[in-house]
Order: C-alpha cells, then structure tokens, then sequence
C-alpha cells in the first residue's frame, strides 16, 4: 500500500516514449499516482516486472513517471492493473 509520507528529494527525469535500440524494445513512459518513496517506486516495479515481455521498469516517485522497456507495446489495461495491485493510480502515458 502506498505511504502518506514522502522520504525522496526532487529529482529531474526527462522520458520519452519509443523504441530503444535495443532488438527492437519499446519504452514507454507513464505517470503514476500516489509514490512518495523508494518503497513505492520498488513496489510499482515489481508488479509491472511480471507482465509478459518486460525487461526493464525505472519509477521514480519524485517525479511520479515509471519508463517500461518491454518487448513489444504493452496493453494499457494490464498496466493499470499491475500499477493497481500495487497499491497506486496510472494516470495514463506520460507526454
């Protein structure tokens, strides 16, 4: 469950959506309601990571954006459940 009380400083993160280069991967960005902590970003990352095809998940709550580098697009749907289950709100794609 997400905390009331933040422990992260600001920090600046600058994402964009995409291919990375890497075989083809996608990266997508988005915004996440509710992380306050490294607990937080640590929870959102674990259940994104068990969707099929994702390699990677960087969340950072002090900016709320959470970048999945995945196989191939993922279904927005199965995002917001994940991101659910861990106790947050997906907001939808960051622009």
């Amino acid at each position: 469950m997400a905390e009331n009380s933040s422990c992260c400083t600001p920090e600046g993160a600058g994402h964009t959506g995409g291919t990375d280069g890497r075989s083809g991967e996608v990266t997508t960005t988005y915004k996440v309601t509710g992380m306050t902590c490294g607990h937080c970003e640590g929870a959102v990352s674990s259940e994104l990571g068990e969707l099929a095809g994702v390699s990677s998940v960087q969340a950072v709550a002090a900016t709320g954006l959470v970048t999945v580098t995945s196989k191939a697009p993922l279904d927005e749907e199965a995002v917001r459940a994940a991101v659910d289950e861990a106790g947050y709100e997906l907001v939808g794609r960051a622009a």
